[in-house]
């Protein structure tokens, strides 16, 4: 029973996470298409920046921009703040569940640091503030005033976040950490800076004073920021489905490529929705894919090999030695209530049927067992993958 409501649990948040996630990003995107597009008005109005006149779903609409704010405030005024705090929220949840009530499975890397849970877990919310405090630095010193210095000074700092992450958690556990710095600052923005910021000028207006300008730049400087980090933090949330990127070799590099290439591609819809077609720009970020891709394959060392296949008795011996405490129909492992993406290798059968995974994440890279907690040899990766290259039989 408590394995199942722990399984409920993970989905049920996962699905809110994501759901949040859309919300949040989808207006996001929606706005910064809608500043873009903005136009003056066939009648000219003191104070306005600018309209819109759109179709959907057999509607028409006319949205209108004003250059701080209008003179007086409406009645009913909609804040987007909600999928914001939604999305952060679960995803700390998640993160938790997972890889703090997790720690000793899927964060601490015992060949790394041998962290005990409570240290591990400190220093992973250490990260999330310090994220936000060397952010908000940055974006308050001159270097925040220039955005294209400031991308490349906030880029220097994911990746040396990234490097030293990975140096002291497991690989996977390091790539969340990564995004949950960035999921961490893009929340705070929208707590800590742009619905504040909204709130003064509305009282400001509704107190009968000139709205501050100062305080939209500011806030608008911060969601321009999300927007660019939205790309990059969505694929380390699929990162967990890819062990050839999370646990190669100079797997911090290579997410610090793939972060490039989202960030190029955001930036050439940007430049599109503000009518400056520049497709080398989205050439420049498939590129930066590419090379990661290249790189990645070149870098990576080749799986270990052995002369003879093994029987199927020997490779028995090993997955039961070293994956069958938590990929079984009643794992054994503290914290693994139940195998893995329902993948059980304690019968012949479920063997075969994961094979091609096996190879993926145990002979092909080493990201199983996590952390290789249970010591397992290049030898015996070796036998393994000759025996799966061979045809997974499972009889003489």
């Amino acid at each position: 029973m408590i394995a199942n409501v722990e399984a409920w649990a993970n989905l049920a948040i996962r699905w809110l996470h994501l759901v949040a996630g859309i919300a949040w990003i989808g207006s996001s995107f929606y706005f910064m298409w809608l500043d873009s597009h903005l136009k003056p008005g066939a009648e000219r109005r003191e104070g306005v920046a600018g309209e819109l006149w759109s179709v959907h779903s057999g509607g028409f609409y006319r949205q209108i921009k004003f250059m701080v704010a209008p003179a007086e405030m409406p009645d009913e005024l909609h804040w987007f703040k909600w999928e914001a705090y939604t999305t952060w929220i679960s995803g700390f949840l998640l993160l938790g569940l997972i890889f703090y009530v997790g720690a000793d499975l899927n964060l601490i890397d015992k060949s790394k640091v041998a962290f005990a849970p409570w240290q591990a877990v400190g220093v992973g919310l250490g990260t999330l503030v310090a994220g936000w405090i060397v952010y908000d630095g940055l974006c308050r010193s001159p270097i925040g005033q220039n955005l294209r210095l400031f991308a490349v000074v906030w880029f220097g700092v994911l990746t040396a976040a990234a490097y030293g992450l990975t140096r002291i958690f497991s690989d996977l556990g390091a790539f969340m950490h990564v995004g949950a710095i960035i999921g961490t600052v893009m929340a705070a923005n929208v707590f800590m800076i742009i619905i504040p910021n909204q709130r003064k000028v509305v009282a400001q207006v509704l107190a009968g004073e000139a709205p501050d300008p100062s305080l939209g730049k500011q806030a608008k400087q911060r969601s321009v920021h999300n927007n660019y980090m939205t790309l990059p933090v969505l694929f380390i949330m699929i990162s967990n489905h890819y062990p050839m990127i999370f646990a190669a070799p100079l797997n911090w590099l290579w997410l610090a490529g793939l972060g490039i290439a989202g960030w190029t591609i955001r930036h050439f819809f940007n430049l599109k929705n503000a009518g400056r077609f520049e497709p080398q720009v989205l050439v420049y970020g498939a590129l930066a894919f590419v090379t990661v891709a290249v790189l990645n394959e070149t870098a990576r060392p080749k799986p270990p090999t052995v002369a003879e296949v093994p029987a199927y008795a020997e490779v028995r011996a090993i997955v039961d030695r070293h994956c069958v405490m938590c990929h079984a129909a009643h794992p054994t492992h503290k914290g693994v209530p139940v195998a893995p993406n329902g993948a059980m290798f304690d019968t012949a059968e479920g063997l075969q049927q994961r094979a091609d995974k096996i190879y993926e994440r145990a002979v092909a890279s080493t990201s199983m067992p996590q952390g290789n907690e249970t010591g397992m040899t290049d030898e015996e990766r070796a036998k393994l993958g000759a025996w799966i290259k061979a045809g997974a039989k499972v009889t003489p």
